[in-house]
Order: C-alpha cells, then sequence, then structure tokens
C-alpha cells in the first residue's frame, strides 16, 4: 500500500494495481511525490514505485479525439473575449509592461524616424528598460513617476544645451589638454574636463531637486534619481557613439559597442550619479556640511569617471576599466548600507 503526496498532502493508501489505474486515467501523476504504508515520505516518485513494482510501461487513457478534446475545453477558454476588453487590459499594469518591452522595438523600426531620431529613440527604450530595473531595486515611498521623468528629461535638457546649443561646457579651461601628450594633461583634461563637466552635469538636476524638496529625501532616493539622471546623460553620449565613432567602426566592432552604448555604458555613468545623489541626501539632511558634501558628490564620481577614462585610453592600463566598473558597484552598494554609520558621523560632529 502506498500514499500519494501531493501539494504537501498525503491521499490514499492504495494498493498497486488501483495506483497503475490512477496514473493511466490521469488521476495520479508519476512525478507525484510517495510514501509507504505508514505515510513516511520515502524519497521516491510513484513513477519510481511503480518501476520498483516492475511496471514497466503505462498507457495514459485518451479515448476522444483531438478535436473532441479542444472541444470540451472549450472555446471560451482558449478565446477568453472577456480579457480584450478595454477596461480589463488597461487596469493590467504588468501586461502594458510587458507589450511595451516587448513590441516597442519594432514600433520603432516602422516609424520613418531618420538617423538621430533613431538612435535616440531606441537609447530611449533602453533607458525606460533601465529605469524599471532601478526602481524595482531601488524605490522608497518618496519616489514618484514625475519625479523621475521630471529628473530625466531635465538632465536631456542641460546636455542639449550645454553641448550642443550653446557649447558652454567648452569654456572649461580644462578642455585644452584634450590633445595633450603628456601623462600629467591627460590627467587633467579627464578629471578637470571630462570627469567633473559630466558629474556636474548629472549633478544639477538633483540639485535642484533638493532645492524645491518638500520633505528630507532619504539616501536610496537620491540614488534612484541619481541613477535616473545617468541613464539620461548616457542616452545622449550613447547617440553620440553611435552616429560618430562607432559608425567608423567594423561590423562587428560597431555591433558590439553599440550594445556596449545602450547596456553597460550608461549603467556605469548611471552608478557615479547614484554615488553623487548618494552625497546630495546627505548634504540636504545636514547643511552645515552642505559644501564639503557636495564636493564629495561631484568629486568622488570625477575621479571613477577620470581614472576609468585614462584606462580606456592608455592600452596598458586599459584591462583596469573592468574591474573599476565593478568597483564602482561595489562602492554604491557600500555606502547604502553604511548610510546609517555617515548619518552617525555628521551627526556626532553636530
Amino acid at each position: 500500500m502506498y500514499y500519494v503526496i501531493r501539494n504537501n498532502k498525503n491521499f490514499g493508501p492504495y494498493d498497486l494495481p488501483t495506483l497503475v489505474r490512477m496514473v493511466e486515467y490521469g488521476r495520479v501523476l508519476k512525478c507525484d511525490k510517495a510514501a509507504d504504508a505508514d505515510g513516511q515520505y520515502v524519497g521516491k516518485t510513484i513513477g519510481d514505485i511503480l518501476s520498483d513494482n516492475n511496471v514497466k510501461k503505462i498507457n495514459i487513457r485518451s479515448q476522444e479525439s483531438i478535436i473532441e478534446q479542444i472541444r470540451k475545453i472549450g472555446k471560451d477558454i482558449i478565446f477568453p473575449r472577456q480579457g480584450f476588453r478595454s477596461d480589463v487590459w488597461k487596469s493590467d499594469i504588468n501586461l502594458i509592461i510587458m507589450a511595451g518591452v516587448g513590441l516597442l522595438p519594432v514600433v520603432l523600426g516602422s516609424l520613418p524616424l531618420g538617423n538621430y531620431l533613431t538612435f535616440y529613440a531606441i537609447s530611449l527604450y533602453f533607458s525606460v528598460i533601465w529605469g524599471l530595473f532601478f526602481y524595482y531595486i531601488f524605490k522608497t515611498r518618496q519616489v514618484t513617476i514625475r519625479t523621475t521623468l521630471t529628473i530625466f528629461f531635465l538632465t536631456q535638457i542641460f546636455v542639449f544645451v550645454l553641448w550642443e546649443f550653446t557649447g558652454l561646457i567648452r569654456l572649461n579651461p580644462f578642455y585644452s589638454f584634450e590633445n595633450s601628450q603628456s601623462l600629467i594633461g591627460q590627467v587633467l583634461f579627464f578629471f578637470g574636463g571630462v570627469g567633473l563637466s559630466e558629474e556636474l552635469v548629472k549633478a544639477a538636476p538633483l540639485l535642484v531637486l533638493i532645492a524645491r524638496a518638500r520633505e528630507p529625501l532619504v539616501p536610496q532616493t537620491m540614488v534612484y534619481y541619481g541613477l535616473m539622471s545617468g541613464i539620461a546623460f548616457g542616452v545622449y553620449e550613447g547617440v553620440q557613439y553611435q552616429l560618430g565613432v562607432n559608425s567608423q567602426m567594423d561590423y562587428t566592432s560597431s555591433f558590439l559597442w553599440n550594445i556596449a552604448r545602450l547596456t553597460s555604458l550608461p549603467f556605469i555613468h548611471a552608478l557615479w550619479a547614484g554615488t553623487a545623489g548618494y552625497f546630495i541626501s546627505f548634504a540636504l539632511l545636514y547643511p552645515t556640511y552642505f559644501k564639503s558634501l557636495i564636493a564629495l558628490a561631484i568629486g568622488v564620481p570625477a575621479l571613477l569617471h577620470a581614472t576609468y577614462d585614462i584606462a580606456c585610453n592608455y592600452a596598458l592600463i586599459g584591462f583596469f576599466r573592468i574591474p573599476l566598473m565593478f568597483f564602482s558597484v561595489i562602492l554604491l552598494t557600500t555606502y547604502l548600507r553604511r548610510g546609517r554609520d555617515l548619518q552617525e558621523r555628521l551627526r556626532n560632529l553636530m
């Protein structure tokens, strides 16, 4: 005699012939767990029990035709018309997100957008995916979709104004070292020119946010908004590289780096801006240390940024960029884990 275990419940006991018939009629599955006559799990399935008793083959009974079986299943199950009512599917946010993520590239491909808008639209698409990921991981009760979109597009506006429309970013004196052949000149260019400029632009919407804050914003909230600002910058930079440098490469390299410009590189920009958001949150919470915390908010990401760019431009240390990206991940998550330590430190210093 044997028991059948399903959903942690015992059914039976059944003798072997009964067990065989139940399997034949689909009432018991071979993969169901089996218990002995005392109801104790014996570490075997019903299929194992049948095999141990030399039951070699069981024919699952199916007397009706496929058409008859489908008829019994019913057309209302196969084509559930109720689910296509607009009031039903419009209220299913998961369905809308899944459809958007899955179908948007095909929709974009069917539109006559032109080169720039096509790259920009695809970059926005990947930004949405990153945004959903960051929202799931970092959202707090303070996070809102409205503020998320504001931060994202405000960063875009700052970038386009400073880089494309006015070129004001070129007034940064460190850009004069761009073509320097010395290591010191390159360090000055990548830190003072590229690193500080880009990280300051990504931090600018966060500074606007804390200036208009109507409640203290916790570090994780500001990290999230920093991540979104970094992704927004990555959209701009990705489009520039795809239309410029990447288009001059061979097909394989261009394909690889276009993908990287939509995934890993916006991600690293987001990490650095998220680090800025971490320190900016404390600048709001502890205004007596505002200047030093803002200096850290811009300086730490700029240093990481510059080190990465230098590694990319010098073949001898090019391998260092991957560990640096991983280091940036660890640094940000460690900052968040130890946020209470910084709070206590600042509180004791006041």
